[in-house]
């Protein structure tokens, strides 16, 4: 089982939406959406786990809230930096998501690397 946490990205919806529309339309079976979605669930985390190799610091002005709860960590921030090389970009409010990469999945999934909502 993979993580299904790349699923409320932008383009997990996008394709949870074409999904649904094609099985309105009856052009492909409810099971292989099903296993596209797992699919999808996969090919997020080996990507974002073996291909991106950029790194980035941030620097929070204050931890809002953090929460441990079935091994996911999930930190909300207020006044962030974020820093790769000399790019720099403020925002007023983060939430962290992370989860190990090295243990057993399970149904909530997890990551090597935090995602960033």
């Amino acid at each position: 089982m993979s993580y299904q946490l790349y699923r409320n990205t932008t383009l997990g919806h996008t394709l949870q939406e074409s999904l649904d529309e094609l099985i309105q339309y009856n052009q492909i079976p409810t099971p292989l959406a099903a296993k596209v979605l797992l699919q999808f669930d996969k090919s997020m985390n080996n990507a974002l786990a073996n291909r991106v190799k950029s790194r980035l610091t941030f620097k929070a002005g204050k931890l809002h809230t953090y929460r441990f709860c079935d091994n996911v960590w999930t930190f909300l921030l207020n006044d962030v930096e974020f820093r790769e090389v000399q790019d720099v970009a403020k925002v007023d409010k983060v939430k962290i998501v992370a989860c190990d990469g090295k243990g057993a999945p399970t149904a909530i999934g997890g990551l090597r690397d935090p995602v960033l909502e």
